[in-house]
């Protein structure tokens, strides 16, 4: 889990997650302010809305800096509100997403400030890509 690899980073900032509840994500948050997500989010409409719903109201009480994500169903509505919302938005493609863009990638690439690619082979996705390196 790329959240994982990120900890030296985010564990220096004020932060609030937002994940589908599963095993993983419950280790690797355990002790975080989390709030769970409805999930199953891929090509589900309803849990679409009801997180469109979610992060209107979620990010409008919290208003922070900006929105990080590393992917997933969870990242559309989120990206589409903070974008309403005027909150800075990153976006951080998967490792593993070398020979074609994710779902999520693809619909949050437009809405992003930055987007984070971690394989030079990705930029033909997603051309105003910032190319970092592996993050794990």
């Amino acid at each position: 889990m790329l959240l994982r690899q990120l900890r030296p980073w985010w564990e220096k900032h004020d932060r609030l997650f937002v994940s589908a509840r599963q095993v993983d994500a419950e280790s690797t948050l355990a002790g975080e302010r989390v709030v769970w997500a409805h999930f199953p989010t891929q090509r589900n409409v309803v849990n679409l809305v009801r997180n469109g719903l979610l992060a209107w109201r979620l990010l409008r009480k919290e208003r922070p800096d900006m929105l990080v994500s590393t992917g997933a169903g969870v990242a559309v509505p989120f990206f589409v509100v903070a974008t309403v919302l005027g909150i800075k938005r990153v976006y951080i493609e998967a490792y593993e997403r070398i020979d074609s863009p994710s779902l999520s990638g693809r619909l949050c690439y437009p809405l992003s400030d930055l987007f984070v690619l971690q394989w030079d082979e990705q930029r033909r996705f997603y051309p105003r890509g910032e190319v970092i390196g592996a993050l794990f």
